[in-house]
């Protein structure tokens, strides 16, 4: 019978978050700054058992979730998804929790930390707001939009932007709001240099190439602790 050479691996099948699980498991991971040895010491599961759900399709016992959940600060319910369709923040409120006002440069540290904002404006028929694709390029807060849409004629007015982060296992949470004008960008190097540090493309699809810039004259921000 003749020798089968096994094929070698691709190299995408050993990135992490091969499924939904997976790449949740990962990215709360990596957002705390663990190891998946870290995890597995924190959990008592096994760093490789670890590696595995990140990297392979994989359901692992609900006794061993559960006490991963935990290690990562999250819950089951996170981290298989079953919270997709429900708004943040439904968790019971801590007695001891309180609302503290965060400096300048901690609000401008969480802004670029993040990827989705949303910009509010005025219109004909009244304030809008709009959730947004972002990024942080030096002092200024950019997004792209079509150039027919209500954002774009925004442009020469006053916006505020808003981003901010729940969690629920937590109760814990933070919000950061910038005000300032809001202006087309029209230079092709600047545009050029968007375009390479935008991470993707804006998730509500279509032809949303038209960058647009608030830079902040006010920032402000917030997080709720416990005392």
């Amino acid at each position: 019978m003749p020798s089968i050479t096994p094929k070698p691996v691709r190299a995408e099948v050993q990135e992490a978050g091969h499924t939904d699980l997976g790449r949740r498991i990962a990215a709360r991971r990596k957002e705390l700054g663990l190891t998946r040895q870290q995890v597995g010491s924190r959990s008592g599961v096994d760093a490789g058992f670890i590696a595995y759900l990140e990297e392979h399709s994989a359901a692992p016992g609900s006794g061993s979730l559960v006490r991963i959940a935990d290690a990562l600060g999250t819950t089951v319910a996170e981290l298989t998804g079953a919270t997709t369709e429900q708004p943040p923040g439904q968790g019971p409120a801590s007695r001891d929790s309180e609302l503290v006002a965060l400096s300048e440069a901690e609000c401008r540290h969480l802004l670029s930390t993040h990827g989705i904002g949303r910009v509010a404006v005025f219109t004909r028929d009244g304030p809008v707001i709009f959730p947004v694709n972002y990024v942080v390029a030096g002092s200024e807060i950019a997004f792209r939009t079509s150039w027919e849409s209500l954002l774009a004629g925004a442009a020469g007015a006053r916006v505020a932007f808003e981003v901010d982060h729940i969690d629920d296992a937590m109760e814990q949470g933070w919000s950061v709001l910038a005000v300032g004008e809001a202006a087309g960008v029209t230079d092709e190097q600047a545009i050029r240099r968007l375009n390479a540090t935008a991470r993707s493309l804006p998730w509500a699809g279509g032809d949303r190439r038209y960058w647009m810039s608030v830079v902040p004259s006010r920032i402000t921000g917030r997080r709720v602790v416990h005392r």
